[in-house]
This record gives C-alpha cells, sequence and structure tokens, in this order.
C-alpha cells in the first residue's frame, strides 16, 4: 500500500495566512507537507489559489465549508470553486444549533447530508462531517456521533478529530473501527488531559494503533494535521508536527 499522504488544515496558521498566504503556503511545502485544507480563503479567489498550489507542489485535500454553502442555489458555486482548486473533499467542520440539539436533529441533518452526497456524486466529489466534542456528549437517544454517522450513507467521510474525540470522552480507535472505510480524512490532533499546547506526539494518543486502523480498514486517503493551541509559534507548531510523524515513520 502506498504510504497516506500528510496535509495540513490551514485553520492551525490562520493569522499567517491571513498575512500572506502564497507566503504561507511556501513554507507549507517547504515543510514536507503533501497537501493543505482550506477554512477560508483570505480574499483570494479559487483561480490564484490554485495556481499557487500548483507552483508549489501541493494539493487541496479538503476544504471545511459551511452546510448553508451546500445547500440550494449555494451548491453549484460550491462545486465550481472546489473543482477550480482540485478539490473532492467538502467537510462541514460545525452544525447550528437547531441541526444539533436533540436526536431527532441529528437523524435529520444525517439525512440532509445523504441528499447532499447524491448531488455531489455526478462531480467525482464528496461530503463529510468533522467532529467536536459534543458529538461525544450523550443526549437523550443517543450519542449525536452515532446518530450522525449511523444514519448517513456508506460515502459521507467520517472527518473523526483525534483530540476532540478524546475530550468529549469518545474512543476514536473505536470509532475508526466501528465505521470501516469512512474514515477518508483524518484529523491528527494531540490530547493530553490537562494540557492543551500538546503536539503529534506528545500526548495520550495511541497514534501506532491509529495507523494501523487507517492504513488497513479505515480507507483513509489523507493524514491531515491540525493544531489550535500553541507553545511555539503556530508555523513553527507544525512544523514539528509533522517531525514527530516522520519520527513515527509516516
Amino acid at each position: 500500500m502506498s504510504p497516506i499522504p500528510i496535509g495540513l488544515q490551514l485553520y492551525s496558521i490562520r493569522d499567517d495566512c491571513a498575512r500572506d498566504l502564497p507566503g504561507t503556503l511556501r513554507a507549507v511545502a517547504e515543510m514536507g507537507y503533501a497537501g493543505v485544507e482550506f477554512a477560508g480563503y483570505y480574499g483570494h479567489s479559487a483561480r490564484d489559489i490554485r495556481s499557487w498550489l500548483d507552483d508549489l507542489g501541493l494539493v487541496c485535500c479538503g476544504t471545511h465549508t459551511s452546510l448553508a454553502s451546500l445547500l440550494g442555489d449555494e451548491l453549484p458555486r460550491t462545486i465550481e470553486f472546489n473543482q477550480t482548486l482540485g478539490n473532492q473533499y467538502l467537510i462541514v467542520p460545525w452544525l447550528p444549533e437547531e441541526r444539533r440539539n436533540s436526536s431527532i436533529a441529528w437523524t435529520d441533518t444525517a439525512g440532509v447530508f445523504n441528499t447532499i452526497a447524491e448531488q455531489l456524486k455526478p462531480h467525482d466529489m464528496l461530503t463529510g462531517y468533522h467532529n467536536h466534542h459534543i458529538e461525544f456528549q450523550p443526549i437523550t437517544g443517543g450519542l449525536p456521533f452515532d446518530l450522525f454517522f449511523a444514519n448517513t450513507k456508506p460515502e459521507v467521510i467520517m472527518q473523526i478529530d483525534l483530540g476532540n474525540a478524546i475530550h468529549g470522552g469518545g474512543d476514536p480507535i473505536a470509532c475508526l473501527r466501528h465505521y470501516p472505510g469512512r474514515a477518508v480524512t483524518v484529523h491528527l490532533k494531540e490530547y493530553a488531559a490537562g494540557y492543551d499546547k500538546a503536539l503529534i506526539g506528545e500526548g495520550e494518543v495511541n497514534w501506532q494503533e491509529v495507523f494501523s486502523i487507517c492504513e488497513t480498514t479505515g480507507g483513509t486517503q489523507w493524514y491531515i494535521v491540525e493544531q489550535e493551541s500553541y507553545a511555539h509559534p503556530p508555523l513553527e507548531c507544525v512544523r514539528r508536527c509533522l517531525e514527530n510523524l516522520r519520527k513515527m515513520g509516516k
């Protein structure tokens, strides 16, 4: 099996991106990242961004896009933007309260994602959902994470954020096992109780077990680093995260 490439969620270095997106993309490429996942475009056009990515040999390995941008008249515009970027993975990173405030809301939202998945299929694109910690806080009717993924089609990506899952009391390894083939893109984020600035390899995540599942039954196409709190400047943090992954053989 070919090694799974490593991308970076650019929210990790959002202030640098806001100041100088092309220069920051160059720094990311020079570190050795193979791709980037966007969480905003800082006023730049898809055409300009694609040109920078191509020049640097980077791939767009996903975009975090609002659910609203995947509905109604917004969907064709979102598809066109992502086609220009060369992106296949349209991941929703958060849901408004009314989409997640009950078990019925979660299952109804799952149905919405199923419809979006069907609409994206002719364009060779996939939608998916990225968890925070709340999906692992039980509500009446079940666990939100399971209410959602048990009721979505297999092609709806389970972009599990490892650190967020543990923070919420969840077991990301159990989730990876329970939903084989769904973890097409995985957010590599460390978790250390009482310390939110831990870098990958410095906390409690069982990385070797995660890698074993992702590289066998997980269906994983991309590992995506995300670092949201900083013991060092953000660019230095994501550089160290990649170095630690290399030391683990990734």
